[in-house]
């Protein structure tokens, strides 16, 4: 019940901790601290009045105590005595310092991902290690490496500003990103801590694209499964369950912000499909468009099967089957690759041959749901 008040207190009190210590261990350590104080307390107590604040003062409460059983230096005591119930302000600022800290380039991507989780968000070292299926000693290793190098190298604790902004700013997006899409797979709050996180940043052009592109595909989040937990396509989604309220801040976003990069090519993308009354009312010659500039600036073979479905329904199955032989190879194995080619043989009239390739994609899936829906599509070609 309280758990989206920890994780948006976790956040705010390592980011503050960090900016006044420098030690990230101490940070995480009294911030957990308050947790489990908290959840000792408030079923007896009451949840008090202003969460956030009490969950802060009693992490500044601990961290002052082990410094001063630390000896550690005075300016650090002072700091915190000073700590009170922090304003939102102040705390988006520390935040967006703790962002651009775990997120710098000279870390891997897998560590910038796994230290914004760990430290920003206040997902468990264990959880973590199942995400990037590694053992949990493994990665509480892989955290402490990141943040002895963030250490050592002396990577500033600060959101740079001007030419610095402009370099450091797709590492970000790319983790935020990728937070989202592993949310948008399976793990909702996930998928809500990335675009609450985005909306911190700089209201840059990108920025604003991938908050919109985020806000679009979690829009459908209700629909995307039956009561089975099996994947429902966006042809048969209910579009009445669609959150229209995200579809129309998103594309108020995208009317005032220009395209400039991946982010927003996606989010028009995107928001073709959310704006479509139904699915035979798509703009699908636009969207061909669209994934070919996205092609252009941001060529990946994910892209080109994208780009093939979009050209098979805008200029019929025979335009994206021609699409998809051309990067064959570089999708081999890919059980969207697969997916898409079924889909389009089918529309070409080969039901038969369609239903060999569901069942390839089903052999090749990454997760159970992906498996049965593919299954089932080569049994309706059987039954056709």
């Amino acid at each position: 019940m309280n758990e989206p008040i920890f994780r948006e207190a976790y956040g705010r009190i390592v980011a503050t901790l960090i900016r006044l210590t420098g030690d990230w261990s101490l940070a995480e350590d009294c911030a957990m601290d308050a947790v489990e104080a908290a959840l000792e307390r408030w079923p007896r107590d009451g949840t008090p009045a202003n969460p956030g604040g009490w969950l802060m003062t009693a992490a500044r409460n601990r961290a002052i105590d082990q410094l001063r059983r630390a000896a550690l230096a005075d300016r650090k005591l002072r700091d915190l005595s000073l700590l009170q119930d922090l304003e939102p302000a102040p705390a988006g600022d520390d935040r967006l310092r703790l962002i651009f800290t775990c997120c710098h380039p000279a870390l891997a991507m897998e560590s910038r991902v796994a230290l914004t989780l760990r430290t920003v968000i206040g997902v468990s070292t264990a959880e973590i290690a199942r995400l990037f299926l590694v053992g949990e000693s493994a990665m509480t290793r892989r955290l402490s490496r990141a943040k002895a190098k963030i250490s050592q190298a002396r990577i500033p604790y600060r959101v740079p500003s001007g030419p610095a902004l402009a370099e450091r700013l797709p590492s970000v997006l790319a983790v935020l990103y990728l937070l989202f899409t592993r949310g948008y797979d399976g793990e909702p709050e996930l998928a809500e801590e990335a675009i609450r996180l985005a909306r911190l940043l700089p209201p840059e052009p990108e920025v604003n694209a991938l908050v919109a592109l985020c806000l679009l595909q979690h829009s459908r989040r209700a629909t995307r499964q039956d009561e089975a937990g099996d994947l429902v396509t966006l042809e048969h989604q209910d579009r009445s369950g669609w959150d229209h309220a995200a579809i129309a801040e998103a594309v108020g976003l995208l009317a005032g912000t220009p395209v400039t990069g991946p982010y927003a090519i996606q989010a028009h993308i995107a928001a073709c499909h959310a704006t479509a009354p139904d699915f035979a009312s798509t703009d699908w010659p636009t969207l061909a468009a669209w994934y070919d500039q996205l092609a252009r600036v941001h060529p990946s073979p994910v892209v080109e099967v994208n780009r093939a479905v979009a050209h098979g329904y805008a200029y019929g199955p025979a335009a994206g089957l021609e699409l998809l032989a051309a990067v064959q190879d570089a999708v081999a194995g890919y059980a969207p690759a697969l997916a898409a080619r079924a889909e389009l043989t089918e529309r070409a009239g080969d039901p038969a041959a369609a239903a060999g390739l569901f069942r390839q994609a089903a052999e090749v899936a990454t997760s159970d749901a992906e498996r049965r829906a593919l299954l089932k599509r080569s049994g309706a070609m059987h039954m056709s």
